[in-house]
Parts: structure tokens; C-alpha cells; sequence
């Protein structure tokens, strides 16, 4: 009988798998999503364009944008995220000292009343983009190492919470209260998918709900908001009309929309058409029908990025398995207020719309984002794709490696000749036990 070099049956094992294979369905939305925005800035933003340096211009600049996210996220899906564990609790101190720079003379700029921008020459960067990927991947790190703790302890669960509390205290100074509530509803769902008792959630929630109330009722800009929010025909002119003319642009639409670059609203009568406001543009020139189907892309990617998590951790790759938690419920919060706000259902937040909206800091840190999860997604199938080989190895049917069947018997005195029972070994990241390679077992029998 011949002799299984299973040495060099795992060495090829492990170079067949090197790399593993992104999420079709990920990619896909990722895609598409990206591709509307192009066209939809393109079209919301012809009229405004003209303000600047013509009506190409924003469309211009998205593209740019979308290009250097697209570099980002190519260089963010090379990364090991073995590395990116290894550093995380760095990412945490970074996240701090950008949002402080924001402060600094001849750094930070002010736009519109709100200092949340970093002066880079030309361009300029808003802080809080590249602080909710580093928060989202400390707070996955985090979740990883106190896994059990965060389920019994009070103090390990409220250590996060004592974070995102000092995060949205800089925030509000910018001001920026949609990102802080934003990074609030992170959080929180994060803790609770980490184990966390809802029970021990409440408190925290009792406590910041007064303080964000009382935000909103002593600052004047905010109230007005709120009561053009509740009835925007009010003063329609005033405080009401951003939401009065998105709510125009969508009951033009009806079912099919008036057709792309048909858009009425957008010449100058719907304020930040091609940022905030283009999912009421997408209403008017595609209707119900357009409308559904970014809706549709939008639950395609946070649904499958969910369940890209779940997978990860039945792996016990918990580290990764919370980066997909965490990614998916960004872009389902923000995704859901940005529409929500269009419709008339939220009140005014400056969140723009991912991967479809224009915006520079935004559209280059989704790609960012998304790249990491793709990440998650190749070495989550790699891992995969190792435990079925190494399964298939285990039943005999590897290239090399002979039927089961085809192996004589195993004498009924063989425990007395000294050979060893088979043991039962863990497979890695699953947790259940399995049986030795049945190969490897003939090959000592057969000895």
C-alpha cells in the first residue's frame, strides 16, 4: 500500500485557501448603490452646480471622491484583521485627538455655524466620518475581550457607554447632534448583540434621554426643527421649507416618477438637493419604484452584512463578527434617518445618504467601511472553505487520499497490539468536536 504524504496533503491544503472570496450579494449592493449616487448627483446637482464652476461641478468632485474611496477600500481589504485587532486600542485615542483638532486654530474650520471640519489645504475633512470606523472597530475589539464580562458586569458594560459619552460630549460642542445620536444608537445595539441584558440597557437609555431632550428644548435652531417637523405647511417659507418642498418632490413622483432629469424641486427650491435631500429627487424623477429600490439595496446590504456577522460569530470569530454588527447598523441607522427625515417621518439631521449623496469625508469613509467588511466577508469564506476541506480530508475524500471503504477492517484485537483509540480534537473557530482523519486512521491500521 502506498504510503499519504499528509504533510504535503495540508501544505496544499493551505495554498489552495489562501484567499478567500468576497460576498457576492455585498459587493453587488455596494455597486449599485454606488452607481445610482453617480447618477443621481449628477442630476440633482446640474442646477446648483452652476453657482460654482458649472453644473458638472459636484458631479465632478463625486466621482473623485468615489474613485479615492474606491483606492481606500482596496487598501483597507489587504489588511489582516488579525492586524487591525492588534491596534485597535490606538484607534480610540486617534478617534479623541481628531475630534479635538477640530478646536485648533488654523486647523479646524467652521462651515454654516458647526466647526466639524479639518482644514487640508484645498479640500477639508469632516472629523466625525473617520471617527465612527475607528469607534466601530475599538468597540469590536473591546466587545471580543470582555465578551463574557459585558454580560454580568456592570462596570464592563458601562465602560463603552463612559466612552460614547466623552465622543458625543466633542460632538455637541462642533455641534453635531445627528452624529451623536447616531453613534448613541451604535452603541447601544452593539452592547445588547455582545451579550449585554437589555435589563441593564434601560438605565443608561433613562438617564441620556432627559440630557438629549433638554439639547433640543434649550436650543432655539433645534426647536424650530421639531415644530416644523410636526407641521412644516406652518411656516412653509420658514423653518418649514426644506421638508415642505422634499414632501412636494415626493407626491410629485407618484408611481413612476417624472422621469430622470425631470426633477422641478431641484432647480433651486429644494435646499441641498444633491446631499440631505436627494432621496426626495430620487422620489420625484423615479417614483414608488425608484424609491423601493434603494430601499430594497439598502436592506440587501445591511441584511447580509448581518448576517456576515452572525456567521462569524457561530465561528467564534467574535472580533469579526462584531465589525460586520457594527458596519451593518451604521449603515442601517443613518441609511433609515436619512430617509426618514425626506419623508417627514424624523426631524431635520445633517446625515447624508451612504454611497448615494455627495459628499467628500462621507463617500471616501463608507468606502473605507465597506472594504473592511469585505474583508470580513473573504476571511470569513476562507476560514470556511478550510474547515469543509479539512472535513473532506477527515471522510476520505481528499485528492490523494483512498476510500474508506476500500481500507480492511480494524482486527477486534487491536486495542490489545497497543493501537490508540481515536481522539476527538476541536476544529478551529467552530467549537465541535470531531473525529480524527479517517485516513490517517486506515494509514495506522494498515501498520
Amino acid at each position: 500500500m502506498a504510503a499519504i504524504d499528509f504533510g504535503n496533503l495540508r501544505q496544499a491544503t493551505r495554498r489552495d485557501e489562501l484567499d478567500g472570496r468576497m460576498d457576492p450579494w455585498l459587493l453587488g449592493a455596494m455597486v449599485a448603490l454606488a452607481c445610482l449616487g453617480v447618477v443621481m448627483v449628477g442630476s440633482a446637482a446640474i442646477a446648483g452646480g452652476g453657482q460654482n464652476a458649472g453644473p458638472w461641478h459636484f458631479l465632478g468632485r463625486h466621482v473623485v471622491f468615489l474613485a479615492g474611496g474606491l483606492v481606500l477600500a482596496t487598501v483597507v481589504m489587504q489588511l489582516e484583521l488579525k492586524l487591525v485587532e492588534k491596534y485597535s486600542h490606538y484607534l480610540l485615542l486617534a478617534s479623541f485627538m481628531i475630534l479635538l483638532l477640530v478646536f485648533v486654530p488654523g486647523i479646524g474650520k467652521t462651515v454654516n455655524g458647526a466647526r466639524r471640519w479639518i482644514n487640508l489645504g484645498p479640500a477639508s475633512f469632516q472629523a466625525v466620518e473617520l471617527v465612527k470606523v475607528f469607534y466601530i472597530v475599538w468597540l469590536a475589539s473591546y466587545l471580543k475581550r470582555f465578551n463574557e464580562d459585558v454580560a454580568v458586569a456592570w462596570n464592563a458594560m458601562l465602560k463603552p457607554a463612559g466612552i460614547v459619552v466623552l465622543l458625543v460630549g466633542l460632538l455637541l460642542l462642533q455641534p453635531d447632534f445627528g452624529s451623536s445620536v447616531l453613534l448613541f444608537g451604535i452603541t447601544a445595539c452593539m452592547l445588547l448583540l455582545g451579550g449585554a441584558p437589555i435589563k441593564r440597557l434601560i438605565l443608561p437609555v433613562l438617564v441620556l434621554v432627559p440630557g438629549l431632550v433638554a439639547l433640543v428644548v434649550f436650543e432655539p435652531y433645534r426647536m424650530r426643527r421639531i415644530t416644523s417637523f410636526v407641521d412644516p405647511w406652518q411656516d412653509q417659507l420658514g423653518a418649514g421649507y426644506q421638508l415642505s418642498n422634499a414632501l412636494m418632490a415626493i407626491g410629485r413622483g407618484e408611481w413612476f416618477g417624472v422621469g430622470l432629469g425631470g426633477s422641478v424641486q431641484k432647480l433651486s427650491y429644494l435646499p441641498e438637493a444633491h446631499t440631505d435631500f436627494i432621496f426626495s429627487v430620487i422620489a420625484e424623477e423615479l417614483g414608488f419604484a425608484g424609491v423601493s429600490m434603494v430601499v430594497g439595496l439598502f436592506v440587501l446590504l445591511a441584511g447580509r452584512a448581518f448576517w456576515l456577522g452572525l456567521k462569524c460569530v457561530e465561528m467564534k470569530r467574535h472580533f469579526s463578527g462584531y465589525i460586520a454588527f457594527g458596519i451593518a447598523l451604521w449603515m442601517a441607522l443613518q441609511s433609515f434617518v436619512s430617509v426618514g427625515v425626506n419623508l417627514g417621518v424624523l426631524p431635520t439631521k445633517g446625515l447624508t445618504l451612504p454611497l448615494v449623496s455627495y459628499g467628500g469625508s462621507s463617500v471616501l469613509m463608507t468606502c473605507g467601511a465597506l472594504g473592511l467588511l469585505l474583508r470580513v466577508s473573504k476571511e470569513y469564506d476562507r476560514a470556511a472553505r478550510q474547515v469543509a476541506k479539512r472535513r473532506a480530508v477527515g471522510a476520505g475524500v481528499a485528492i490523494g487520499a483512498p476510500p474508506v471503504a476500500a481500507q480492511p477492517p480494524l482486527p477486534a484485537d487491536a486495542g490489545n497490539r497497543g493501537t490508540s483509540r481515536l481522539r476527538q480534537r476541536i476544529e478551529p473557530g467552530l467549537g465541535r468536536p470531531s473525529t480524527e482523519s479517517a485516513a490517517l486512521a486506515a494509514l495506522r491500521r494498515a501498520r
